[in-house]
């Protein structure tokens, strides 16, 4: 890793600051870092449109020394478990060596080569995404069976933010953490024979 300093402070101050749940944000981050030193993060705070209703969901992206924790927080009306309100914190830690992709796309005007968004997307081998297609040949005329074809994707943490509604400084941590977390990766790849 490029840094030694433990970013912890900051990352607390930015949760404090989005004002979403931040004790019980903090909480479960505190207990998922089990004292590591935070290297990068990035918060990100959305609200999520259903029905009429406005609900709101954080995740929290958190690089330490030795892990990659997902951090997501999402409130929930009553239900019949619990009849009032409640919020559920979900974390999960992946060693760094796990990791086995880090892609990183960016979006750029090009009338003013502003960074408009960037997408990261953090693969372990945990979830994967099939996406299938009828096959075809090359007859247009061609009405047999072929199957199907497809690709399966690493899929297991995507996260995409905007200049326009997280602003570029957001945009700017989600790419540091990238850097920092491909640099890490690279040390922990298996020597070639």
């Amino acid at each position: 890793m490029t840094s030694h300093l433990d970013r912890s402070d900051e990352l607390f101050a930015e949760i404090s600051r989005a004002g979403y749940y931040p004790e019980i944000v903090a909480a479960g981050i505190r207990d998922a870092l089990a004292g590591e030193p935070v290297r990068a993060f990035v918060v990100h705070h959305e609200p999520t449109f259903e029905r009429d209703e406005i609900r709101r969901h954080m995740t929290v992206l958190t690089l330490t020394p030795t892990r990659v924790i997902v951090t997501h927080t999402d409130e929930h009306p009553g239900d019949d478990l619990l009849p009032r309100p409640y919020t559920s914190t979900t974390s999960e830690a992946v060693p760094i060596a796990r990791v086995v992709s880090v892609l990183v796309t960016r979006m750029v005007a090009t009338h003013s080569q502003q960074l408009e968004e960037a997408v990261l997307t953090i693969s372990w081998g945990a979830i994967s995404r099939v996406e299938l297609d009828p096959a075809r040949c090359d007859d247009p005329q061609c009405e047999a069976d072929h199957g199907y074809s497809g690709s399966i994707t690493g899929d297991d943490f995507t996260l995409r933010l905007s200049a326009a509604a997280d602003g570029g400084a957001a945009i700017e941590r989600l790419l540091d953490l990238a850097r920092q977390l491909s640099a890490a990766t690279s040390q922990h790849q298996p020597a070639a024979r």
